[in-house]
C-alpha cells in the first residue's frame, strides 16, 4: 500500500478550487449561485472526529502490545490496513470538498461581502475547508500510525522472531 503524498491533495485542492471558482463564476452569471450547506463543515468535522479516534484506539492497542500488558488484545493487521484505506479514501475526498468550497469561498469574497447571505456562505465555505484540512491532519495521523517499523525482520520479538 502506497503512502499518501501531500503533493497529491494540495493539486487536487487546487484544481477543485479553480474548477469551482470558475463554476461559481459562471453560474452566477446566469442566475443565483447555489448555497454552501451548513453540514459541510459538521459532517467533514465528524469525520475528522471518526479518524483521530481510530489512531488514537489503534495507537493505544499496539502500544499496549508493545510493552507486553497482560490484557492486551492484539490489533488485527487486515483491521489496521482497512483504517488506512479508510483514512486515504477520506483525505483524498476531503480535499477534493475542500478545494471545491474553497473556490466558491474565494468568488464569494472576490465579489464582494455586502449582502449578508452571501457573507454567511463565504463563512461556512471557509468553515468547510478548515475542516477537509482536519480530515487530511487525521488521516495522515492514522497513517502514521498504522505504519510498520522501518527496522529489518530481526527486530521485534514477536512469535515468527528467532530465538537463540
Amino acid at each position: 500500500m502506497k503512502q499518501l503524498r501531500i503533493k497529491v491533495l494540495v493539486g487536487l485542492f487546487v484544481v477543485a478550487g479553480v474548477l469551482a471558482w470558475a463554476g461559481a463564476r459562471l453560474w452566477d452569471s446566469y442566475g443565483t449561485l447555489p448555497g454552501v450547506p451548513v453540514a459541510a463543515p459538521i459532517v467533514l468535522a465528524l469525520i475528522a472526529v471518526v479518524l483521530a479516534a481510530m489512531a488514537v484506539s489503534i495507537r493505544s492497542g499496539l502500544r499496549a502490545q508493545r510493552e507486553r500488558r497482560p490484557d492486551a488484545k492484539g490489533i488485527d493487521p487486515l483491521m489496521a490496513a482497512r483504517a488506512v484505506i479508510c483514512g486515504q479514501a477520506s483525505a483524498l475526498v476531503a480535499s477534493l470538498v475542500a478545494g471545491l468550497y474553497g473556490g466558491v469561498g474565494v468568488f464569494l469574497l472576490t465579489s464582494g461581502l455586502d449582502v449578508g447571505p452571501r457573507r454567511t456562505q463565504a463563512i461556512y465555505a471557509g468553515l468547510s475547508v478548515l475542516a477537509g484540512a482536519a480530515v487530511i491532519a487525521a488521516a495522515m495521523f492514522l497513517e502514521r500510525v498504522c505504519k510498520l517499523p522501518e527496522g529489518g525482520e530481526g527486530d521485534d520479538d514477536g512469535p515468527g522472531a528467532a530465538r537463540a
